[in-house]
């Protein structure tokens, strides 16, 4: 079956195949994240606070500031299993349907989780996170099953 017709799917940067191609753009999400977070959680708090040991808590930040932030962190709880695998099935030569819809699917979730908590939408983005572990958990069957 080809499947590079289909706009996603053959979706590649640089020269690195589709799954690495993702493992790339969801390291680069992850510092959008990163940033989205800092930037506001660090307005809120001021600049004495930001540039400060943070030996003590700092104030409590808004209801958006928090999302971001625990949206970030809940990212990076699943991005080192995503990476691992990925990097693991690129050096296994384990790369097949499984790796390619897995690690798309893991990024397009990814994607989608980050609006969907920053504006506080409960239910939806559970199935999202849902989703995007499931991509994780495909690229990792795929390093199990015969090529």
């Amino acid at each position: 079956m080809d499947l590079a017709h289909l706009p996603f799917v053959g979706f590649r940067l640089g020269g690195l195949s589709v799954e690495l191609t993702m493992l790339a753009l969801a390291s680069a999400l992850g510092i959008v994240q990163l940033l989205l977070y800092a930037r506001s959680t660090n307005s809120q708090r001021g600049l004495k606070w930001n540039l400060s040991a943070r030996d003590e808590p700092g104030a409590p930040v808004g209801k958006g500031a928090a999302r971001l932030e625990r949206a970030y962190r809940n990212f990076m709880e699943t991005f080192p299993f995503f990476a691992a695998a990925v990097i693991v099935a690129a050096l296994a030569g384990k790369h097949g349907a499984l790796t390619l819809w897995g690690s798309q699917i893991y990024l397009a979730a990814r994607i989608v989780y980050l609006p969907l908590y920053g504006f506080g939408v409960p239910g939806l983005r559970t199935l999202v996170w849902l989703i995007a572990m499931i991509g994780i958990v495909m690229v990792l069957a795929a390093l199990f099953l015969p090529t």
